[in-house]
C-alpha cells in the first residue's frame, strides 16, 4: 500500500483520537434547546453566556430574494441556512460527522458557495449549493486548503480561490490561486475520507483528484516566496499578493504571467483592500511616533499616497470599509477606536444610517449589506448589554422586521454596562480600557475584580457585547479589560521597539490595574488576573513581577518560554515555510545569543516569585502555542510548591473549541476563583 498523504493521516488519527480522549463530562446537564432567558429569579448558568451564537454571518441574494447564514446545531455544530424571504420559508445544509460550515458567499441570486472544516481545525472543501434544491450539495474541492478571495464581477460563477495546500498529495503544499468552475454543478460527490476504510480511502482519493482538477479553470502563477495572502481589486480580478520571507512581508502585484514587487513598506503599513483602479489599495501608512495613522489611497505600484478616507486624531486607523455591492465603489468607513464608528462618504447613506439609528435608540446600528438595488438591507445592531441581532430593513416599502436574534437566552436587563475607562502609563501615556462592574459595586461596596488582558497581543479589546465579562460580572466579579501598548490603534503613540516590548505591556497592566484600584470601586485584596494566548503570558508575568498585588492567575493556551517558542516555530520553518520563526527571529532577537532578554521575559523561569494558586488550561493539539508550554509550567509549579490546578484537553486547539469543554473549563475557573477570590 502507498504511503497515506499527510493530512489525511493526521485527520484519522484527530478522529480516532477524539473517540478516545473525548471529554470525560460533556454539556448533557445543559439544555441546549431552551432559547429563552432564565427566570429572573433564578442564577444565569454559565453555559448561557459559553454558548456559540445561534446564527452568524447573515447574508441577502444579490435579488434580496433569500438570506443565507451560518447556523449552530445542537451544542456547537455549524450547518449553512437559507431563508426564503417571501415565503418565509428556510432549508439547512449540513455534512455528516464533525463538519462544520464557515465563510458562505453568493454567487449569483440561487447559487452560493462555501468553505468547510473537520474537527473545529482544519478547513478541508469548498462546495456550492442552489437555493432550489438544497438536499444535493455540490463538492468544487475537496481536502485543499480552499479559500474565497473574491467573486469577478464579469463572472461571478467562476469565483478565485487560494489553494493554500493540497491535502491529497503527501508534501502538497502551496499551489497557488485559480480561478474555480461553479457554472456545471453535475461533476463528482463528496466523500467523508475521515472515517472511510483503508480500501474505501485509496479507491476514492483519485476520483476526488479528478473532480477537483476538474474544477479548476485558470491558474495564476504562485510567488516564490512564502504567500499569506491575495489581494483582488475592486472588480474581484486577481491583483495583488502579500508575501513573507525572513520575517519581511512584501507586495506584490501580477503583471502578465509574474509577480512584481511594489515599493510598499508592508512591514510598517496595513493593507485594508483594493481601491478605485487596479494597482491602486487602501492602505494606513507606517505610523510616526505622536502622530495617528489615517486610512489613506495607494497607487502601489509607485508608491505614490494619494486621498485620505479617514483621519482620526486620537487612533491609528482600524476597521474596514463599506462597499457598492455592484461597482465596488468605497461608501463608508466602518471605524473601531474606544467604540465603533460608522464614517459614510456618501449622502444617502448618512441618510439611512440617520433613519437606523432613530429606529433602533439605545443601540450600534452597522450596515452588513444590501440587495443589489439597494432598497434591502441587512443591518446588526447591538450594545455592551445586549448580544447581536440581525434585522431586514425595507427602505422602499418603509417596513422592518427582526431576521434573527443571535443570543436570544441572553436577558439584557440583566446585563451591567462596560464603561470605557482611561489610565495612564508609568511613561505618561493615556490608554483605554473597559470596566464592567457587578451589581451592586460601589465604594461602600466594592467588588472583587478580574483583569482580564487580551491576547495577541497586536489587536484590542472593543465595546460591545462580551459573554466572558458578562459571565465574571454575573458572579459578582468586577472585569478589568486594559489595551496595552501594542493594541490596535495606539502604536502612535510609542516608538516602534515597544510593540515587542512584552514587560512594558505587562507593566501597562500593572498600571491600569492600580488606577482601577485608587478609584475605590475594587476591594484592593481581592484582584485575580486571567488571559488566554498572549494574555495567558502576561497572566504569569503579573503574578510573577507583581507578587502582591494579585491573589490568583488563570492562563488560558498560553506562551510562557518565547525561546521554547522559537524552538518549536523552528520545525515549522524549516519543514513548512512557516513565516513565524522568522518574524520571532527578527523583532525579538535569537536566544541563542541574548540569553538576558530570553531569561527576562520568560515568566516560567521564574515560578519561584509565585506566591499565589495558578490555574493552567490547554488544549493538547494547540496549532499555535505548543501545549508543551503548559506542561513546562505545571512541572515548575509543582518544583516550587505552589498551588495549582489543572485542565488540559485532547482534540482541543487554541482554546476550547467544543462547548462541553469551553463549559468543563469555566465551570472549574469560577471553581477556582471562588475558592481564591473569598473574602478574609
Amino acid at each position: 500500500m502507498p504511503q497515506l498523504p499527510s493530512l489525511i493521516r493526521g485527520l484519522r488519527i484527530a478522529v480516532l483520537l477524539s473517540a478516545l480522549t473525548g471529554p470525560l463530562l460533556k454539556a448533557a446537564s445543559y439544555d441546549l434547546t431552551r432559547t429563552t432567558p432564565v427566570a429572573a429569579n433564578e442564577p444565569i448558568p454559565a453555559g448561557d453566556f459559553l454558548r456559540p451564537n445561534l446564527l452568524q454571518q447573515p447574508t441577502i441574494s444579490p435579488d434580496g430574494s433569500h438570506i443565507a447564514a451560518v447556523v449552530t446545531m445542537g451544542e456547537d455544530r455549524h450547518v449553512l441556512l437559507v431563508y426564503d424571504v417571501k415565503s418565509r420559508t428556510y432549508g439547512l445544509v449540513g455534512g455528516t460527522g464533525d463538519y462544520d460550515i464557515g465563510t458562505v458567499i453568493w454567487l449569483n441570486s440561487k447559487r452560493l458557495i462555501y468553505e468547510i472544516s473537520a474537527q473545529k481545525l482544519y478547513g478541508i472543501g469548498l462546495y456550492a449549493a442552489e437555493v432550489n434544491d438544497l438536499n444535493d450539495t455540490y463538492p468544487l474541492l475537496q481536502y485543499f486548503g480552499a479559500r474565497i478571495v473574491s467573486i469577478p464581477k464579469a463572472d461571478r460563477l467562476s469565483p478565485l480561490v487560494w489553494l493554500s495546500w493540497d491535502g491529497l498529495t503527501p508534501g502538497g503544499g502551496d499551489l497557488g490561486a485559480a480561478t474555480i468552475n461553479s457554472a456545471e454543478l453535475s461533476r463528482g460527490k463528496g466523500f467523508n475520507l475521515l472515517t472511510a476504510s483503508p480500501e474505501a480511502l485509496w479507491a476514492n482519493i483519485q476520483p476526488i483528484r479528478d473532480n477537483n482538477d476538474l474544477h479548476i479553470l485558470q491558474k495564476f502563477p504562485a510567488p516564490k516566496r512564502r504567500t499569506t495572502g491575495y489581494i483582488a481589486d475592486k472588480e474581484g480580478n486577481m491583483d495583488f499578493a502579500v508575501t513573507d520571507e525572513h520575517g519581511h512581508s512584501e507586495l506584490l502585484r501580477l503583471d502578465g504571467d509574474s509577480w512584481k514587487k511594489c515599493p510598499v513598506d508592508m512591514d510598517h503599513g496595513w493593507v485594508v483592500g483594493p481601491g478605485r483602479t487596479p494597482a491602486e489599495i487602501l492602505a494606513r501608512p507606517p505610523h510616526k511616533d505622536g502622530v495617528p495613522s489615517p486610512l489613506r489611497y495607494r497607487d502601489a505600484a509607485t508608491g505614490t499616497w494619494g486621498d485620505v478616507v479617514c483621519d482620526d486624531p486620537g487612533y491609528d486607523f482600524i476597521g474596514g470599509v463599506y462597499r457598492d455591492r455592484v461597482t465596488g465603489e468605497v461608501l463608508g468607513v466602518l471605524a473601531d477606536r474606544e467604540g465603533p464608528h460608522n464614517i459614510w462618504l456618501n449622502d444617502k447613506y448618512r441618510h439611512y444610517q440617520d433613519v437606523l439609528n432613530r429606529s433602533f435608540p439605545g443601540l450600534y446600528v452597522r450596515i452588513l449589506q444590501s440587495d443589489d438595488a439597494q432598497t434591502i438591507f441587512l443591518v446588526a445592531t447591538y450594545s455592551d448589554t445586549q448580544p447581536v441581532r440581525y434585522s431586514w430593513v425595507d427602505f422602499a416599502h418603509h417596513s422592518a422586521g427582526l431576521f434573527k436574534d443571535a443570543r436570544p437566552w441572553i436577558d439584557p436587563k440583566r446585563m451591567q454596562p462596560q464603561n470605557i475607562v482611561r489610565f495612564k502609563t508609568r511613561d505618561g501615556k493615556v490608554l483605554d480600557a473597559y470596566l464592567t462592574l457587578p451589581a451592586g459595586a460601589s465604594k461602600a461596596r466594592p467588588a472583587p475584580m478580574v483583569v482580564l488582558p487580551h491576547g495577541g497581543p497586536w489587536v484590542r479589546d472593543d465595546w460591545g457585547f462580551d459573554g466572558e465579562a458578562q459571565f465574571l460580572a454575573s458572579r459578582g466579579y468586577a472585569v478589568l479589560k486594559p489595551n496595552y501598548r501594542g493594541s490596535s490603534g495606539t502604536e502612535w503613540k510609542f516608538q516602534e521597539k515597544d510593540d515587542w516590548d512584552f514587560v512594558k505591556m505587562s507593566h501597562d497592566v500593572t498600571d491600569a490595574t492600580k488606577a482601577i484600584l485608587a478609584t475605590g470601586l475594587v476591594d484592593p485584596d481581592r484582584v485575580a488576573i486571567m488571559g488566554g494566548s498572549f494574555g495567558g503570558y502576561l497572566s504569569l508575568e503579573g503574578v510573577v513581577d507583581q507578587p502582591s498585588l494579585y491573589r490568583c492567575a488563570v492562563c488560558i493556551s498560553g506562551v510562557f518560554d518565547w525561546a521554547q517558542l522559537i524552538s518549536d516555530k523552528k520545525y515549522d520553518y524549516t519543514q513548512f515555510g512557516d513565516p513565524g520563526y522568522a518574524r520571532l527571529i527578527k523583532n525579538l532577537g535569537d536566544p541563542r545569543t541574548e540569553t538576558a532578554k530570553f531569561d527576562e521575559i520568560a515568566p516560567v523561569r521564574h515560578v519561584d516569585r509565585v506566591k499565589v494558586p495558578v490555574f493552567v488550561t490547554h488544549g493538547k493539539d494547540d496549532p499555535v502555542a505548543d501545549v508543551g508550554q503548559s506542561y513546562r509550567l505545571i512541572s515548575e509549579l509543582e518544583k516550587h510548591g505552589v498551588p495549582h490546578e489543572t485542565y488540559i484537553v485532547g482534540s482541543e486547539g487554541h482554546g476550547m473549541y467544543y462547548f462541553s469543554n469551553r463549559l468543563e473549563q469555566y465551570e472549574r475557573i469560577e471553581a477556582f476563583l471562588d475558592r481564591n477570590m473569598a473574602a478574609r
